[in-house]
């Protein structure tokens, strides 16, 4: 979603479902999501409760819907990791990590929102716990396929090591553990690309 900068004269434009997600992702990020009320986001989206669950039946709905956008903008860096490195997939797989590296100043302030509702929903049956695990079983997905199509002898361990390095990057730049944790991670998830890689080379290519 946009910037907070200019906030007032740019959710004045906005929807109003769309304002009172813009309002539920700042306050949900800044505050936590069982510390902030229905009434809270309603008045921050200058609305009205009543308006809310209009679009949304419940707050957990919201919660849900919220946590989709964010899994959709992971899901694009994919795409655009793809679209740009086309038929290069170790590149591909340095471009979702450039993707986080990029984004670890927010991930300071703020840190990772699914590791943030992930800590605050323990019911493996609320809906918006539910997002967070299919996509994260959609990411290992893809990247293990990214894995394989660049030749690593065990895709399926590489995919899991470039995960725990891209996860606890996030976690270790929220607690301020480890410094330069941008270019650690960059050089990290090369390593592992390097080790896992084969006599296949770093592609796989195909002849029309």
């Amino acid at each position: 979603m946009a910037s907070t900068a200019g906030r007032p004269s740019r959710v004045a434009k906005l929807p109003p479902r769309e304002r009172i997600l813009d309002a539920a992702e700042e306050l949900f990020q800044s505050e936590g999501i069982q510390r902030v009320g229905v009434q809270a986001i309603a008045e921050r989206a200058e609305t009205t409760k009543m308006a809310i669950y209009r679009h949304f039946e419940t707050k957990d709905a919201l919660v849900a819907e919220w946590l989709r956008i964010v899994a959709a903008d992971y899901q694009a860096a994919f795409d655009r990791a793809e679209a740009e490195h086309p038929g290069r997939p170790k590149e591909q797989i340095l471009g979702l990590a450039r993707f986080i590296a990029e984004g670890l100043p927010t991930i300071s302030h703020r840190g990772c929102p699914f590791i943030n509702s992930l800590a605050e929903l323990p019911d493996r049956s609320h809906p918006a716990r539910q997002v967070i695990e299919k996509h994260k079983a959609d990411q290992t997905r893809r990247l293990v396929g990214m894995c394989a199509e660049a030749g690593l002898s065990d895709p399926e361990q590489a995919a899991a090591e470039i995960t725990f390095v891209l996860e606890g990057a996030q976690v270790s730049m929220q607690n301020g553990s480890i410094d330069q944790v941008g270019n650690r991670l960059m050089r990290t998830v090369e390593g592992i690309l390097d080790r896992y890689g084969s006599s296949l080379g770093t592609s796989r290519t195909t002849t029309g």
